[in-house]
């Protein structure tokens, strides 16, 4: 059975920025002492210091070679020991930066990014394929940089709960970033993440699905009916307890023409009718949830490269031995490791 890897990450390293333009040299960023943890190191942009993890490559189960693409074929190999037929790959920086509210800095480190990990996974036959991070702060030049990145083997667009300053999810001002992925064929993946400064909380599931009920409340996922989205590293145990948020929220709304309130259940074909698509964590009740209409739109993914709560580097393995001991069938499991990503992804 195929298995797809759906969140596995890169530790960007000082060749991720060797794609910057010479007028942008002075945001180039430098490597420093973050002076935030004993261990940790940051990136220097422009005065300005973001946290760049030194990893514990027992920990993690990784390599530098691997974790920073310096050696693509060592990669491959640690898939191939993995039984990992296909990654998508993460950033690792941005998940906890919004640069300062800066245009020109998130400019200038999203097209190097995008180019550094584009050529990098060329190399992977295939088997790399990765999320473009995108100039929110200035949507026309987003639009450009999200053709270039379709273009060049991006197969969904990174974004968070909140970023923008205080934007949700559901503001218009992202319409044009989803009319535009719904016509090339990309996912929106929302992953957890956070703008806060480098010295806040490490961010949590709730940063990511905070974002759930404004999309499925506003109508944005009506507004666009092809545009697929997805929760990624947030688990999905959170599912229930946020349906029923929206079935009470529906019932405030909702009166019948003689002003009674007219009774709404859950609503167990959102995630397929509105297609958003859940990554699920290793140790998540699915007999539980799969209850809730989520056959067809849970993932997994390992979080390759990190080590924090998300990190499993057997999630594929559990899954299939899940399937494979009757706990959740093993057509499901199927579906988890290989089809719903394959779907969501557009692979």
């Amino acid at each position: 059975m195929p298995r797809i890897d759906a969140d596995s990450h890169v530790d960007e390293t000082e060749a991720t920025w060797e794609y910057i333009e010479e007028n942008d040299s002075r945001l180039k960023p430098i490597t420093v002492a973050s002076g935030l943890r004993s261990n940790d190191q940051g990136w220097r942009v422009d005065g300005e210091v973001y946290r760049r993890p030194v990893r514990n490559y027992q920990r993690t189960g990784t390599t530098a070679a691997t974790s920073q693409l310096l050696d693509v074929e060592a990669r491959l190999r640690h898939m191939d020991e993995l039984r990992i037929d296909l990654q998508v790959l993460y950033p690792t920086v941005f998940i906890r930066s919004g640069f300062a509210g800066r245009p020109d800095i998130e400019l200038a480190l999203s097209r190097s990014y995008n180019r550094w990990l584009a050529a990098r996974t060329e190399q992977s036959h295939g088997r790399l394929r990765w999320v473009a991070v995108l100039p929110l702060l200035t949507m026309d030049k987003a639009i450009e940089e999200l053709r270039w990145a379709k273009d060049h083997g991006a197969c969904g667009v990174f974004k968070k709960g909140i970023e923008c300053g205080v934007r949700k999810a559901s503001d218009p001002y992202f319409f044009p970033l989803y009319e535009e992925a719904a016509s090339l064929d990309v996912p929106i993946c929302i992953h957890t993440g956070s703008d806060g400064p480098v010295q806040g909380l490490s961010p949590t599931a709730l940063d990511a699905v905070v974002a759930f009920q404004p999309l499925v409340s506003s109508g944005v996922l009506i507004k666009f009916p092809t545009l697929r989205v997805g929760f990624i590293e947030a688990g999905a145990s959170w599912i229930p307890f946020l349906l029923s948020i929206h079935a009470a929220s529906a019932r405030r709304q909702h009166l019948q023409a003689d002003g009674v309130r007219r009774a709404i259940g859950l609503d167990l074909d959102i995630f397929r009718e509105s297609r958003i698509y859940v990554a699920c964590q290793s140790q998540d009740d699915l007999p539980y949830i799969l209850q809730f209409g989520t056959e067809d739109n849970l993932l997994v993914g390992t979080d390759y490269t990190h080590a924090d709560q998300s990190a499993e580097m057997l999630a594929l393995d559990i899954i299939e031995q899940r399937g494979a001991t009757g706990e959740i069938s093993a057509a499901v499991a199927r579906k988890i490791l290989d089809d719903n990503p394959r779907r969501f992804y557009g692979l």
